[in-house]
């Protein structure tokens, strides 16, 4: 056999590993070539099992339970984006020998508590984690929060104690799935195969594609799902269709809810909201007496109350009985560290995600995310970061972030290094060993040991946290799993003994003038990732023409877009997906009421023509 880069003969046995095109391949025991398997390491949902063929070439898994041989279009757009190939500083090309002394030089002369260690936090790949290690260990400051889900999650952890998701296994015992505010067409494709023979429910702003298919579409006033919710469980109860005696057994405190939901003004949240008595009535219908599951997206909880708007969905399913069920339940996006304690070392030192203020740091790390364009509030982000010390970017494309770095560092990719892929969709867990090799890029174990080395920290083999990561994997008939997963998810209870409503709650609709702000996720990009959008999206008839620009305003800043129009929008709301260029220079620099999230659609905005 040959190795093509070097034209050496490989004596190759059973077992052994060897390199072709640049790409890892193992021979089996009869001397047969063998594809080899990964996970993607994209933030989605989805995390396909792929195969590398013996050409290098990407291809689906047929045998994995959940995505079965499909791979999502992310994935597809994985190889194009602009890569960082060498290292830089000040714009000229360095060694990346040159450029780990530099960020050792700058780290020792920095104070640890001047330091400032910046992760994205969509990274579900478990070892992208130990640079946290090596700063956590010098007590650099690290950041807590999230741009995308904590406000949600801390909804569910605040009713359930944990956060238990429902797989895409577990649907196929559903007989209705409601998607509430949730796209899984762009979010979370390998959902579709599971729906089959379900009837559909879709309370969402937007006529998505899940929505144009459904049984029913309510296609509710952004912000309002916090106050169908409550009325939900409210007219639950009085049509006797709650299911009393699992509350009394598992959520006691649902007679006090039940008086919470009561202070909704009935007709006049309906008009707010744009709900209709008869729509309450269809939800409540379809879903009597029948297996049910609401699946929750993170759009509902982009606001300061997401927490509660989480809570009051997560007491309409305790009043409805549908958690410990099977093919029943309230499903949010799960944690890909629950069940997997961290064996790195965390950080003492922590400030909000959402809102950190680079400028107060002297050295700024920032690995795998960015922030100048992903953060709210970009002008303010923009000015902090331009203010800061020595700044540092450790990743794999090039953006906004990296072109405004003072040292750039290349990372590998998820071919080229060991790691170990979880999951917030479901309870995979799944290895990723390496598959090819480059003469360029670090990996954040190869970049950790050297900073750990040079400042005599101590850091365990790679192999060491692999085999540990390892030890948390449960196979079933040939697909690895969190062994701490659930058989049904809350079968056993919940964390705190029963479900926990919540007790008290703000009603207030914001009346301000302009129009509701909706971010979405982008069919061809991942948040600044791969295809960028542009344009800001309208209803035909909101007033604006096609390829006209306008001038978009909120409380923080402006910025002017081409309009595009989208049948599939309200006429009150605009549609900006996430990823488009400026679209954060809109955003406010405020945190949720719990999780410190980012809260991108507080605010409305006023639309001017130019």
């Amino acid at each position: 056999m040959e190795d093509c880069r070097c034209g050496k003969t490989l004596q190759l046995s059973g077992g052994d590993r060897y390199l072709t095109s640049g790409t890892v391949f193992t021979i089996d025991e009869s001397g047969i070539q063998m594809s080899q398997t990964t996970a993607c390491p994209l933030d989605c949902y989805d995390a396909c099992r792929i195969v590398i063929d013996e050409k290098g070439a990407i291809k689906g898994d047929k045998t994995h339970p959940v995505t079965r041989g499909y791979l999502c279009p992310h994935l597809n757009h994985f190889q194009h984006n602009e890569r960082i190939c060498t290292p830089r500083l000040h714009g000229e090309t360095i060694s990346m020998d040159e450029a780990l002394d530099i960020l050792i030089a700058t780290l020792r002369e920095t104070k640890p508590d001047h330091v400032l260690y910046y992760r994205g936090s969509g990274n579900v790949a478990l070892m992208q984690r130990v640079s946290e290690h090596f700063f956590a260990s010098i007590k650099a400051v690290g950041t807590s929060g999230s741009l995308c889900d904590g406000a949600g999650e801390a909804g569910v952890l605040l009713g359930r104690g944990i956060n238990h998701v429902l797989t895409p296994q577990a649907l196929t015992q559903s007989e209705v799935v409601v998607f509430w505010g949730r796209n899984p067409h762009v979010t979370h494709s390998h959902l579709l195969p599971f729906l089959e023979g379900k009837k559909i429910i879709v309370i969402d702003p937007v006529k998505t594609a899940i929505a144009k298919k459904a049984d029913l579409h309510i296609q509710i006033k952004p912000h309002g799902d916090l106050h169908l919710a409550l009325l939900l469980s409210r007219f639950a109860v009085i049509e006797g269709i709650y299911d009393r005696d699992y509350l009394e057994e598992n959520a006691s405190g649902y007679s006090d809810f039940y008086e919470l939901t009561q202070t909704v003004r009935i007709k006049a949240t309906l008009e707010k909201i744009d709900v209709s008595l008869g729509q309450i009535g269809a939800v409540l219908e379809m879903i009597q007496g029948k297996k049910t599951a609401i699946l929750v997206g993170v759009g509902v909880q982009k606001y300061r109350n997401g927490a509660d708007v989480v809570r009051a969905i997560d007491g309409f399913g305790a009043i409805m009985g549908l958690f410990g069920k099977q093919g029943c339940g309230v499903s949010y996006m799960g944690s890909s560290l629950e069940g997997i304690e961290n064996p790195f070392t965390p950080f003492s030192n922590r400030v909000s995600k959402p809102t950190v203020d680079f400028s107060k740091y002297n050295c700024v790390f920032v690995q795998g995310a960015n922030p100048l364009a992903q953060m709210p509030d970009t002008i303010r982000v923009r000015e902090s970061f331009d203010r800061a010390g020595f700044k540092v970017y450790f990743g794999l494309y090039e953006n906004e972030t990296s072109r405004s770095a003072d040292l750039v560092i290349p990372a590998k990719t998820f071919l080229e290094k060991n790691d170990i892929r979880s999951s917030y969709g479901d309870y995979t867990l799944q290895e990723m060993p390496q598959m090819s090799g480059n003469e360029f890029g670090i990996s954040e174990f190869e970049l950790t040991r050297r900073l750990c080395e040079a400042f005599r920290i101590v850091l365990e083999s790679e192999e060491k946290y692999l085999e540990y990561f390892r030890s948390k994997i449960e196979y079933d008939e040939g697909t690895g799993y969190r062994s701490s997963r659930p058989n049904i998810a809350y079968e056993e209870g919940f964390a705190e003994g029963e479900f926990v409503f919540m007790d008290e709650v703000d009603l207030e609709i914001d009346t301000d003038e302009g129009f509701h702000f909706i971010t979405a996720k982008y069919p061809k990009g991942l948040n600044s990732q791969f295809h960028r959008p542009s344009g800001v999206y309208f209803h035909p008839e909101a007033g604006f023409e096609a390829g006209e620009s306008v001038l978009l305003a909120s409380s923080v800043g402006s910025v002017e877009m081409e309009v595009r129009h989208d049948e599939r929008l309200r006429q009150d709301c605009l549609l900006i997906y996430s990823g488009t260029p400026e679209v954060n220079v809109l955003t406010p620099p405020l945190l949720s009421y719990e999780g410190e999230n980012a809260v991108y659609q507080e605010f409305k905005i006023k639309v001017t023509k130019i």
